[in-house]
């Protein structure tokens, strides 16, 4: 196969805010280079590591990329000479494997046994079984060498680079340089952390990762992340419900849990006592006269609830913890991913709410909430319609509320198939 064709960084602003680097960061030229000295360097006779003219690459029937967020196109390579980590890549859809010049033998026996697309890394680059020049190498340890890294400068359509000091600061440097070129960066990566790290560079990311391992654990991991991405690109079904009980309930342990993400007003996380139905808990973002806004906290409800999280799955909001991803979700379902910073469990009065798709439905939903003015369900809305917040304290019967309806039945999180009655 020839390899892919250019994956642009789409997505990327025409311009990147200035706060990730400073004066006296050790990588910080890269963007800051002067048009003489960039001129200097496209003449200059660059490091072997460096190649020269590029004939381009095709994109083949097996390529394979993961959309991530911003509509990112994000490509996968591996570079491994274990027979198991070949056999796990490809059967997660991954098919382009690099070899050493000397591992041509080894190249020819897998490809007898499985479907993949060979790329050799040689004196001077990347190269198909055709020999074929598809990627340009760059070894980086310095800020010398990370200089040279210019989308102007003779580069192959695909660019492999290869860290071997600081990894964040010239990752974010690269995607800032590298933004609306029509080339592909891809980060040799030795672990599934520093893959993600490189994925997720300066928000948007390297357009791909080499993932190099001897060990089938970073690909599971790899392909597991990379499907949560997915999943931010598939917006929510979520429906209305009526609102056919509101009732004091007592006092119980509520959990607050603060994100390490500003939420904006409509969104907020899906909350419920049932996993068959969660309503949309709106955060602390709104301004109130007594309290200031909070945009980073959502008052969720009593610790037995259960709360969605990546993956389609739930967990219950005492489990809940430091590092731990969940989803925020707007009225619309459109839904992203935010991690944990803090769980607050605290006693305090909390009210019952019961809810209806319709007057003849058989199925009620349920949840509790602190009651406090603070703390509102999301209102449903129709086409253009803004939604609002309800504030429990003023809910009342016949109020419309936003609602995920979902299998009901749930081992661990994960929804299955069971006979189960809940009340």
């Amino acid at each position: 196969m020839a390899l892919l064709n250019s994956a642009s960084l789409l997505g990327i602003p025409t311009k990147l805010p200035t706060f990730f680097t400073t004066p006296k960061d050790k990588w910080n030229i890269c963007r800051l280079i002067s048009p003489q000295t960039r001129s200097f360097l496209t003449s200059c006779s660059v490091k072997t590591t460096l190649l020269g003219e590029d004939s381009g690459a095709v994109m083949g029937p097996h390529t394979t990329s993961f959309s991530g967020s911003y509509g990112q196109s994000k490509r996968v390579w591996i570079w491994t000479e274990n027979k198991e980590v070949m056999t796990a890549a490809v059967e997660r859809g991954w098919n382009t494997f690099l070899f050493s010049s000397q591992s041509r033998e080894l190249a020819d026996e897998w490809s007898s046994i499985a479907v993949i697309s060979p790329l050799y890394i040689e004196e001077g680059g990347v190269f198909d079984k055709e020999k074929r020049r598809v990627g340009s190498v760059f070894k980086i340890s310095n800020p010398g060498e990370l200089e040279l890294l210019q989308p102007e400068n003779g580069l192959a359509k695909n660019v492999v680079v290869d860290l071997l000091d600081w990894q964040v600061i010239p990752a974010e440097n690269i995607v800032a340089a590298f933004q609306g070129s029509e080339k592909t960066v891809f980060a040799i990566s030795k672990t599934f952390s520093e893959a993600q790290l490189f994925l997720e560079a300066l928000e948007h990311g390297l357009g791909g990762v080499i993932l190099k391992v001897e060990d089938t654990k970073p690909v599971f991991e790899l392909k597991e992340y990379l499907d949560r991405r997915n999943d931010l690109n598939n917006v929510l079904s979520l429906t209305k419900a009526t609102v056919t009980r509101v009732e004091a309930a007592g006092m119980g342990d509520r959990v607050c849990v603060d994100l390490c993400t500003i939420m904006r007003p409509g969104e907020g996380l899906l909350v419920g006592s049932f996993a068959r139905g969660l309503f949309l808990v709106h955060s602390e973002c709104l301004e109130s006269n007594y309290i200031a806004s909070r945009p980073f906290r959502v008052n969720a409800g009593p610790v037995h609830a259960y709360v969605a999280i990546p993956g389609e799955k739930t967990c219950y909001l005492s489990e809940l913890k430091s590092g731990k991803e969940v989803i925020v979700v707007d009225q619309k379902g459109q839904q992203r991913n935010a991690i944990v910073g803090r769980v607050k469990i605290e006693t305090r009065q909390l009210i019952l709410v019961e809810a209806k798709q319709d007057s003849v439905a058989q199925t009620h939903y349920s949840i509790l909430l602190q009651n406090a003015e603070t703390v509102a369900l999301v209102s449903s809305c129709q086409g253009n319609e803004v939604a609002k917040a309800i504030p429990v304290s003023s809910l009342k019967v016949g109020d419309e509320v936003v609602l995920r309806v979902q299998g009901g039945a749930r081992h661990t999180g994960i929804e299955i198939e069971e006979f189960i009655v809940e009340n």
